[in-house]
């Protein structure tokens, strides 16, 4: 097991699965977001001072789809 690692949660949708990784380094903590689908991995890392806004961000698109069903 990672030893930065503090929590993590799985998100499966379709051919593709999310995961989400809180870690801890010497510099902080950050989300480290990765999307697989087959072998393909993509992955974005998003510093855990932010998380707010981030939330907040995605927040508002779910709002913009819930408006457009």
């Amino acid at each position: 097991m990672d030893s930065g690692l503090l929590h993590t949660e799985k998100i499966l949708a379709d051919r593709k699965t999310f995961y989400l990784d809180l870690k801890a380094n010497a510099r902080g903590m950050v989300v480290k977001i990765t999307e697989d689908v087959g072998s393909n991995r993509d992955t974005i890392m998003v510093p855990a001072e932010i998380l707010g806004d981030f939330i907040a961000a995605l927040s508002d698109i779910k709002a913009t789809v819930d408006e457009q069903d």
